[in-house]
């Protein structure tokens, strides 16, 4: 048996105080009947003496003791780095004793004479409310290590992501960020911003997709009074509010081309024209575009102009999806679990091992953002202390695992049993139709598992935009 094995296995230790030598010895027979490894202690200097020397998971001690009391010693347990349980009992309870030793950090109060299964869930609820809150300041702790910007990340791909950040932010040309859908684009793009001389400077991110093409420029370069039905009065654009700092041109591939063509002079002029305005403006902005879809791809097909992609490509960085970051997952889920019962107001504190191995079994096409959307669900639909199996979402209980798993010899579900090896082309129609299939045709959806615009998609399929 390993060592780690033998820690996992090993009772917990609880440390009776208490001057009466039979209820002393009944507690021990009765903690140990429980599987914990008890001792007592007739007062609380020796108690204190037995704390310093050996942790202990569990205090159960008299209120009124020779020399120093309960209270006393539950001052000192609380400044311990970790602090055990603690549960006082007394003959003498009054409502307000218990208030107070509540109020002093104690776990609970009980009265004498001691009913011993009462007392054994106070010290079972009490041992397991210990257990989830060192569980939890553990992963606030790792948390604090591996933030960055408010991204969570301790694995390989995002420690070398992080690196990055930090040496193209020192430069000033523009940034192109690459990454499936719901990895994290923006919070990279505001980490390089918070990196940069330009910190003090806006950070403003637009949306290009969610702009109607006929508004973009306008939204982008601002115009003069009068320059459309209306434009009422002037109007800076987004260039000129991020001026000093930076923009983020997010989605950038579903930009039209005409767009493209006047947002590259930018860029190169470093000037621009506000719609109906016969005046040239500087700015001061460094450019900082967000895509899901392959750019390479959309130049080679024409619908993305090459001289803005290499513009933009001056320094370029690949998100990772969630799928490659394997530790991290552990840790998202720890932040999401207390960012959500903190605004939900519950109190989830961690979450079992069944339904943290169900997480890790699953693929996360939608990445961090599907991820944060399964633990907010859980949240929603747990109202005990940790988030179980019963409380993820339905879609969690189809995932993949080795026994349901395809045999590693099975062609793919774009190639026949007998085919011949199909051209790339074939391939990736066929790819293309199985994902629409999974997702019954839902083109927003297929788009964003394949990692490409919509407009992409349509042309790959032959269609229009308007089907």
């Amino acid at each position: 048996m390993s060592s780690a094995q033998t820690t996992a296995a090993a009772p917990q230790r609880a440390l009776v105080v208490e001057d009466d030598a039979a209820l002393r010895t009944l507690l021990v027979e009765e903690l140990e009947d429980a599987g914990y490894a008890a001792e007592a202690v007739p007062d609380a200097e020796q108690a204190w003496q037995r704390l310093q020397a050996r942790e202990q998971d569990l205090v159960i001690s008299d209120l009124r003791l020779p020399g120093a009391d309960a209270m006393t010693l539950l001052g000192q347990v609380r400044q311990l780095p970790a602090a055990p349980g603690f549960i006082i009992i007394t003959a003498f309870g009054t409502v307000p004793q218990a208030v107070e030793a509540l109020r002093e950090g104690a776990d609970d109060f009980l009265t004498k004479p001691v009913d011993l299964e009462h007392l054994l869930m106070s010290v079972r609820r009490v041992s397991e409310t210990r257990r989830l809150r060192l569980e939890l300041a553990r992963y606030r702790a790792l948390l604090g290590e591996a933030d960055f910007h408010g991204m969570v990340g301790r694995s390989a791909p995002m420690q070398r992501l992080y690196g990055q950040i930090r040496q193209i932010a020192r430069a000033a040309g523009p940034v192109l960020i690459e990454g499936e859908s719901g990895t994290g684009k923006e919070l990279v793009a505001r980490a390089l911003h918070r990196e940069s001389e330009r910190a003090d400077g806006p950070f403003v991110a637009i949306n290009c997709a969610a702009i109607p093409a006929e508004l973009l420029e306008s939204e982008l370069f601002g115009h003069a009074a009068g320059a459309f039905s209306g434009a009422q009065k002037a109007r800076r654009g987004l260039f000129l509010e991020a001026s000093g700092g930076s923009l983020l041109l997010d989605e950038i591939g579903e930009m039209p081309l005409a767009m493209q063509a006047k947002l590259l002079r930018v860029l190169q002029e470093q000037t621009l024209r506000p719609v109906g305005s016969d005046r040239e403006e500087g700015v001061d902005v460094r450019i900082l575009a967000a895509t899901n879809s392959d750019l390479a791809s959309e130049v080679n097909e024409g619908g993305f102009r090459e001289d803005l992609y290499y513009r933009l490509n001056t320094f370029a960085l690949q998100v990772p999806p969630l799928r490659e970051r394997g530790e991290d997952l552990e840790l998202l889920t720890a932040r999401f679990i207390d960012q959500f019962s903190a605004r939900q107001d519950h109190s989830v504190q961690g979450i079992t091992q069944a339904a943290l191995r169900r997480l890790q079994a699953y693929s996360y096409p939608g990445n961090v953002r599907e991820l944060a959307n399964v633990i907010e669900w859980a949240v929603t639909f747990c109202h005990e202390s940790q988030i179980d199996l019963v409380h993820l979402p339905e879609r969690l209980s189809g995932t993949v695992t080795l026994e349901s798993a395809p045999a590693a010899d099975a062609p793919p579900p774009w190639r026949g049993e007998d085919e011949p090896l199909p051209t790339l082309a074939q391939v990736e129609r066929r790819y293309i139709d199985h994902v629409l299939e999974q997702v019954d045709g839902n083109k927003r959806q297929a788009a964003q598992i394949l990692g490409i615009g919509r407009r992409t998609l349509y042309r790959r399929l032959g269609e229009s935009d308007t089907d």
